[in-house]
């Protein structure tokens, strides 16, 4: 059975006050069609089996629903959503607590090998509303009795086909027998192969089945490309960026108010001429910064998406993803403020090591290349900043009236007893303190260069190793149950053919 319910904006929904304020903070405007279709009927409490791509906000979809049913007086699991990498556990959670953030005391907590179990369970203790987490590690507090289900509400599968490759099915299928009968179960899933079907029938009710057809976004001349780069070395990373790329405009994306003006000031320190721009703001002081940047007099906007809805300047030619948003609408919407009025643009996505699933839908739905960037060594600042000096004083000479200067200079160096070397030395060092157009040690520089791309190369290590170790433990788990099964098997035989040979 398929439904559409169309809503033109979240207010539509029979959703709490608080949770409608953190998703227009957020900067969501209109539901993606997967929340279109699908809040409806979990927020009715109805199964559902939802069929949609990667970064078309099904995290929303289901989060939503199951936030705004909770009862938060009750410090005990109601909600369970199982995924299949820790990754991902980490990145649902993350929205639970963006959606709740206006929710008093909700607690959401995300479980996954390779984290202190002693942790894990000290949170359990304390209470919480909404355990997100993969298999293995749900098995795990399942047995111990450290984790109980018996006033669980709602199960959401998220990734099922993934969790169906990573051989966690059979984990699954035990995970649920251990819930109460009468729950509300949600299945998402980018495919649905007969494997994850087989799954829904046997535990869903009359699920309704929704459908999102992916969609590849028709998009200007954009030159799309990304940064793999951890969150503490983002804005190390951007102000390279700036200091390389020839830019006229700038609008950086982050993800909230908070953010636009912490980032706006740290640039604003570092010489450049940046300003916030946020749903805080009064009108009149975002028409000011608008017409600001339309006048020339400001070069960089740090904008929430919401602030930024209907930004039309066409002296805009590079668009930075600072935050990388929630859902590839998001992306296609923030990177359209460039490449305007046939100019083309330039599109730069920051991306941490655990966000690579939204990447590669990011690459999916534009179906345009997006490049790798590597990021700017220090030489090359270094050579760029010497450049633009060059061009200043060149620009100088050409243009200025110099001969009172070279009059100053020459009593100075005669009174003095100066090198003329010398003294333009000094004032280069004098106006390029800031900017300083010698490099530091060569080892220095190196060093600098390397960390920031350090901790994105141990994490990807880390990912890799850890799915290596995962296959290994669901083949291990495999083995060993065909292992006992034989040992069981033997020893039945054994004794009952021994106790038969000492009959009389």
């Amino acid at each position: 059975m398929a439904s559409s319910p169309e809503a033109l904006s979240f207010d539509g929904f029979a959703i709490s006050a608080p949770i409608l304020q953190a998703i227009k903070q957020v900067g969501y405007e209109t539901p993606t069609q997967i929340q279109a279709r699908a809040i409806p009927h979990l927020l009715a409490g109805c199964d559902l089996m939802g069929q949609a791509q990667t970064g078309t906000g099904k995290t929303a979809a289901f989060a939503i629903p199951i936030l705004n049913r909770l009862a938060l007086t009750r410090k005990e699991p109601q909600a369970l959503v199982l995924v299949p990498t820790r990754e991902l556990a980490i990145q649902v959670a993350e929205a639970f607590q963006t959606y709740a953030r206006y929710l008093e005391d909700f607690r959401v907590l995300p479980i996954y090998g390779g984290q202190s179990m002693g942790n894990q369970l000290r949170q359990l203790k304390r209470g919480v509303h909404v355990i997100v987490g993969t298999p293995g590690r749900i098995m795990d507090h399942l047995r111990r009795k450290s984790l109980l289900l018996d006033k669980l509400t709602t199960v959401v599968l998220d990734e099922a086909d993934e969790m169906l490759k990573m051989g966690f099915i059979e984990d699954v299928e035990w995970i649920l027998g251990q819930m109460p009968a009468k729950r509300q179960t949600a299945l998402f899933s980018a495919t649905m192969p007969s494997s994850v079907r087989h799954i829904a029938s046997r535990h869903l009710h009359s699920p309704h089945d929704i459908k999102i057809k992916g969609k590849t976004a028709s998009l200007p001349a954009i030159n799309q490309r990304y940064c793999l780069v951890s969150d503490f070395h983002k804005l190390d990373a951007l102000t390279r960026m700036l200091e390389v790329e020839e830019y006229d405009a700038t609008i950086i994306f982050v993800r909230t108010k908070i953010a636009t003006e912490e980032l706006a000031k740290k640039l604003s320190a570092r010489g450049y001429a940046a300003a916030a721009l946020n749903g805080d703001m009064a009108q009149a002081q975002r028409e000011k910064v608008v017409g600001q940047l339309k006048k020339n007099t400001l070069d960089i906007i740090v904008a929430t998406d919401v602030a930024a809805r209907g930004l039309d300047v066409k002296r805009i030619s590079h668009v930075v993803n600072y935050d990388i948003p929630y859902d590839t609408g998001t992306y296609i919407h923030r990177i359209g403020r460039t490449g305007r009025a046939g100019r083309t643009g330039t599109a730069t996505l920051f991306v941490a090591p655990r966000e690579r699933r939204m990447l590669s839908a990011i690459k999916k739905v534009t179906g345009q290349p997006l490049y790798e960037m590597p990021l700017p060594s220090h030489q090359k600042i270094i050579d760029r900043r010497i450049e633009q000096f060059k061009q200043q004083v060149m620009g100088t000479l050409e243009r200025e009236d110099l001969a009172e200067f070279r009059h100053l200079v020459q009593q100075w160096v005669e009174q003095e007893n100066l090198s003329p070397l010398d003294v333009a030395a000094a004032l280069t060092y004098s106006m390029q303190r800031e900017r300083p157009l010698v490099k530091p040690p060569l080892a220095e520089s190196a060093n600098h260069d390397k960390a920031l791309q350090r901790p994105v190369k141990k994490k990807a290590k880390k990912m890799s190793a850890l799915k290596t170790t995962r296959r290994s433990e669901t083949k291990n788990k495999k083995f060993h149950k065909k292992t006992i099964k034989k040992q069981k098997d033997f020893r039945h035989s054994y004794f009952n053919n021994s106790h038969h040979l000492s009959t009389p």
